[in-house]
């Protein structure tokens, strides 16, 4: 199996002045499914992940389904310097009809580019709420990833409620904190927020995360929930 961090694009990133900002990428193409797949494979990703019923892990005939249904919008995002993917950020139990999304969440493939990660998320939300005309977003963390409470405290999210024993990890029980954001109360992060004059800064200033939270220093985290 072809490891997380490798894929047909396997171009040197070199960030310089002038080179395209982050994309976010559709996975309507085998390769950009088998690989977020495999990031979704790891179980150091899934265990903090649900996708109802109890279900962490996605297999791949499961991702597949997902990307073709209205109930999900699945990207992947790239660095800004290359158009190598380096992480998923998705908005899953879409309700047009309501003008909601019931979860959202990220997972990043490649561990150096965590300070991405916010700014993707912020892109897609920007999407859900101009593009689909959503007007509530939700999401969900587990109460120990302190980095994922900061990124979508961050991204304006209110702190909304606590579901008490509801995510297991190794056998252990854990609270779920619930967030949500309105459209009123979104405002993107926008490319320039990496760039600087001198030059191109990888990170963000105030976080960096496996999913959606970038901590200064401290590395990456864990993912943001899925149910």
């Amino acid at each position: 199996m072809m490891h997380g961090d490798t894929i047909h694009v396997l171009r040197q990133c070199s960030p310089a002045l002038g080179d395209p900002p982050m994309k976010l990428l559709p996975l309507d193409k085998p390769d950009l499914i088998d690989l977020a797949a495999q990031w979704l494979g790891r179980e150091e990703n899934y265990k903090w992940l649900d996708f109802g019923d109890g279900v962490h892990a996605l297999s791949l005939v499961s991702l597949r389904i997902m990307a073709q249904r209205d109930l999900h919008v699945l990207r992947m995002f790239t660095a800004d310097d290359c158009d190598l993917p380096i992480g998923i950020v998705a908005l899953s139990d879409i309700r047009r009809q309501w003008k909601t999304a019931g979860s959202l969440w990220a997972v990043l493939g490649r561990k150096r580019y965590g300070g991405l990660t916010a700014r993707a998320v912020s892109q897609l939300l920007t999407f859900g709420f101009v593009e689909l005309g959503l007007e509530a977003v939700s999401a969900w963390t587990i109460e120990c990833n302190v980095a994922s409470r900061r990124v979508l405290e961050q991204l304006g999210f209110r702190y909304v409620g606590r579901q008490r024993r509801r995510h297991w990890i190794d056998g252990r029980p854990h609270d779920r904190l619930l967030y949500d954001l309105l459209a009123t109360e979104h405002h993107e992060i926008p490319d320039s927020f990496v760039r600087r004059a001198a030059g191109v800064s990888l990170a963000t200033p105030h976080l960096a995360l496996r999913t959606v939270a970038l901590l200064p220093r401290d590395g990456p985290g864990p993912p943001l929930g899925a149910a």
